[in-house]
């Protein structure tokens, strides 16, 4: 580590932030400009991968939980590692290879599966960076697989035309380790700046935004510099941050650090913006994240919801329950047809492979975003944005048991100068019904008034008939069948 690197990576920050336009202030703050291809790329890609890739055990808190009596995890770390004061997390590192890490084929992969944008976590609260730094030597670019993992993926995204972003969850370090202080671990004092598991005080109570005691001057100032540090060599598109920057001890630190990231974005020539949780920034001055959850309605600001393909973890572990295909298929028209974009979560594995469960739900995107694309990608809200009986619920942790929908429900998005009706479920008897498209004589009605030129049903080559009347447009097909979402593209005069 370099003792000056932190010095001068804020004063590089207090000179930027002094160019200006924006100020470290929400009145000045609110007046970013979101990126504009933000609400074209309707899909982007969150990666979860680090040291508790090597456990895959529990979820991404293995390292905090394993050094609390009680948890599962500490039970199978004692039971599988030893006691936590002879193999503590810090000797995953050496175990941490990423030998099989091909991040062509990861962006590949995504990119088939329609994603326009992709953010691995640069780091997460275990304090482990996974890109090259000036600030700690506890990085995956001198330990581990001694490679430059956000820098390798940044170019390898670009290459293949896919917008990086990156997430930083270094703010919940500050507590993230104490746990191992109170029995004989490896986590011992002193501890000083620089170390691993530095500064590890006790944990606050999770929803107080007051708690005790508060991250010192000496670990805040640490976090503006490590996450300035990330902006200044990897220049994400988006940044987005996990809980507790929203404590009141951020505060004018997450001021200052928006203010510099978003004067760089003017010194680069493109809008940027953070992505945050909790309302830990004022409206408007960036854009709002609902983690494993969304809106009942549609929103008039641009949203994102962040979710997984797994229910219980972020990361790779070896008890997985995963989501089907089908639902994250419908969750993306549910969020998109309300103005959100989805950021999908998969988790590799330590050797830098993709599970097959991942790789199942991505490769069946693809398929069904190869046909159905153009429902979603670019695409804008219409009128209403759904239409049956089953409403998403609204707020976070929604997602964790899957929401069935009937033959009933569509969610509608406008594109390419079309309508489109996209049935979540398709009727057994393979005849759609939708009743936001019905002919109407009175001109107050507020969903449809227009003229329908044509139907298609992307994908289906079978026969269908169609026509609009007062109780809606009805699409009649010799008994399609379909595994996923329909999409009927309607063309108006």
């Amino acid at each position: 580590m370099n003792p000056n690197s932190e010095k001068e990576i804020l004063q590089k920050v207090e000179e930027i932030i002094a160019e200006g336009p924006y100020r470290p202030d929400w009145d000045s703050l609110a007046e970013m400009e979101l990126p504009r291809w933000f609400s074209k790329e309707k899909l982007g890609i969150f990666i979860h991968w680090g040291l508790y890739s090597v456990p895959a055990n529990s979820n991404e808190w293995y390292a905090r939980n394993m050094y609390i009596k009680g948890m599962p995890a500490y039970e199978y770390h004692v039971k599988t590692y030893g006691a936590q004061k002879d193999f503590g997390y810090k000797d995953f590192i050496p175990l941490f290879q990423a030998e099989h890490f091909q991040p062509a084929q990861w962006m590949k992969l995504f990119s088939e599966a329609g994603a326009g944008y992709v953010f691995p976590v640069a780091e997460h609260h275990d304090g482990f960076q996974m890109y090259k730094s000036e600030l700690s030597d506890w990085n995956a670019a001198v330990m581990g697989p001694k490679r430059d993992i956000l820098g390798e993926l940044k170019a390898e995204a670009e290459k293949q035309g896919i917008r990086f972003c990156t997430s930083s969850h270094r703010a919940e370090h500050w507590f993230f380790m104490s746990h191992g202080k109170e029995f004989d671990s490896d986590i011992k004092e002193p501890l000083k700046k620089g170390d691993f598991y530095w500064p590890a005080m006790p944990e606050p109570e999770p929803e107080n935004l007051y708690s005790e005691p508060y991250p010192g001057e000496e670990f805040l100032r640490d976090w503006l510099a490590r996450t300035a540090e990330i902006i200044l060599n990897y220049r994400p598109k988006l940044l987005y941050f996990d809980w507790w920057i929203q404590h009141e001890a951020f505060k004018p630190y997450l001021k200052k650090l928006a203010a510099f990231y978003y004067n760089c974005g003017e010194k680069w020539g493109e809008p940027v913006a953070i992505c945050y949780k909790h309302d830990a920034m004022m409206f408007g001055s960036g854009i709002v994240e609902v983690e494993r959850g969304g809106f009942a309605e549609p929103k008039p600001y641009a949203w994102q919801t962040d979710t997984a393909v797994a229910r219980n973890s972020w990361c790779y572990t070896d008890s997985l329950d995963y989501k089907s295909s089908n639902e994250i298929i419908c969750t993306l028209i549910d969020v998109v047809s309300k103005n959100g974009n989805l950021l999908l979560n998969i988790g590799p594995k330590a050797d830098g492979t993709i599970p097959e469960g991942d790789k199942k739900i991505l490769k069946d995107l693809a398929a069904w975003m190869k046909v159905n694309g153009e429902a979603i990608k670019g695409a804008k809200v219409w009128r209403k944005s759904a239409e049956g009986p089953t409403r998403a619920k609204e707020g976070q942790f929604s997602d964790q048991t899957e929401q069935i929908y009937t033959s009933e429900d569509y969610r509608f998005t406008a594109n390419h100068g079309n309508i489109y009706a996209i049935a979540l479920s398709c009727p057994r008897d393979g005849v759609f019904h939708v009743k936001s498209l019905a002919e109407s004589k009175n001109q107050n009605v507020p969903e449809f008034h227009g003229i329908v030129k044509n139907v298609q049903i992307l994908g289906y080559e079978g026969n269908f008939r169609w026509h609009t009347d007062g109780e809606g447009l009805h699409v009649v097909t010799d008994g399609m069948e379909a595994d996923f979402p329909v999409v009927l593209k309607v063309e108006v005069e």
